[in-house]
């Protein structure tokens, strides 16, 4: 999980000698240079909330942005909810152009009348679900909800969701509370839909976790888990895939590490960004999330494992060959998040009450 380390602007400067004169001879997309002068023109800066530059390869991108157009980002991490709240706070006098949340949260900002529409290049190819029709927010990236093994702890790798209520996986499951994080939300709705449920219906997920929890849950952790996992304090972790292939290509943990997607299937979870309305750099602003959107953008997400939100962005084989195989990928299905984030207040309650016993 992410680390809301400063809610504090922080300024991220690239300087190349040659980039951007040489990048821009050939456009990403008809109109590029042109919306490259005008951001230029109100003073080479853009402002982006919450990207911060550890979480989702955020630095990669910010990287290759600078090089090409010789704009400073300006960015800070302030997570999701807080981010709605500053844009509320600054909402008669915007300081941001561009904010990035788990996407209900961008639902709930265009609600709040804090997002400008925009419809970026490629926006045609995200799925339905996963955009507002007018482009007050649109997903940029996704994780998936799966089983991160350490292999040296476990008797048997778990193919699926039943495979961890059995006797070999006693005291080994952790997974994030669902009360008060997105990825302990996701779970229950992973769970859900693996059993038959829904949005609608949340009970066979909520009925799988409290017979897991029984025996096999080890821990029910309020924080992230990640570096316990690297050091070797949990058989299995429920998580977001690129945590996995975080632990496996940068923790060290390589072939001790197995990624799965459990074969009843599973859910996306979609991270969205938008436009916020009076942004200081609006053209600033637009040829950012231009820039997220294109192809270069989407690989960029790619390199530090993050699934891009376009399904046809063609990986290089070196980046392809440490994710899973597409047809895995095949059990992992969309959900209207915009309506599950407004029952997860009644089902922190829930899972707090069937799965944990509590009054």
């Amino acid at each position: 999980m992410r680390k809301y380390v400063s809610a504090v602007f922080c300024v991220l400067f690239f300087v190349t000698l040659f980039g951007v004169a040489l990048a821009l001879e050939e456009e990403l997309y008809p109109g590029e240079k042109e919306l490259w002068e005008k951001a230029k023109a109100e003073g080479g800066i853009v402002v982006s909330y919450d990207t911060g530059p550890t979480w989702a390869n955020w630095a990669g991108l910010f990287k290759k942005f600078t090089q090409r157009y010789d704009i400073e980002i300006v960015y800070n991490d302030l997570g999701s909810g807080a981010t709605v709240v500053r844009l509320e706070k600054e909402k008669n006098r915007p300081n941001a152009d561009t904010a990035y949340y788990f996407m209900p949260f961008g639902a709930s900002a265009k609600e709040k009348g804090l997002t400008e529409g925009f419809i970026p290049i490629n926006f045609e190819k995200i799925p339905e679900l996963l955009r507002d029709p007018e482009g007050h927010w649109f997903s940029i990236h996704k994780g998936t909800v799966v089983f991160v093994v350490n292999t040296k702890l476990v008797r048997r790798i778990p193919e699926g969701w039943k495979d961890l209520l059995e006797p070999d996986f006693r005291k080994s499951v952790v997974y994030l509370d669902p009360r008060t994080t997105g990825i302990g939300f996701a779970i229950v709705l992973a769970t859900a839909y693996a059993f038959g449920g829904s949005v609608d219906n949340l009970m066979p997920g909520i009925s799988y976790l409290a017979e897991l929890q029984k025996e096999n849950v080890r821990l029910i952790e309020k924080t992230t888990e990640y570096d316990k996992f690297v050091k070797g304090e949990i058989p299995v972790w429920i998580t977001y895939d690129f945590n996995g292939y975080r632990a496996k290509y940068i923790g060290g943990l390589g072939d001790d590490v197995a990624i799965v997607i459990p074969k009843e299937g599973t859910i996306t979870a979609p991270y969205a960004i938008s436009l916020v309305k009076g942004a200081p750099h609006p053209n600033a602003g637009k040829l950012w999330l231009n820039f997220i959107m294109s192809r270069e953008g989407q690989l960029t997400f790619a390199e530090g494992f993050v699934r891009p939100i376009l399904d046809d962005v063609e990986l290089p084989a070196e980046v392809q060959s440490k994710f899973l195989p597409a047809e895995e990928y095949a059990r992992a299905i969309d959900i209207d998040w915009v309506k599950a984030q407004k029952i997860q207040p009644e089902a922190a309650k829930l899972w707090g009450s069937k799965v944990l016993g509590e009054e």
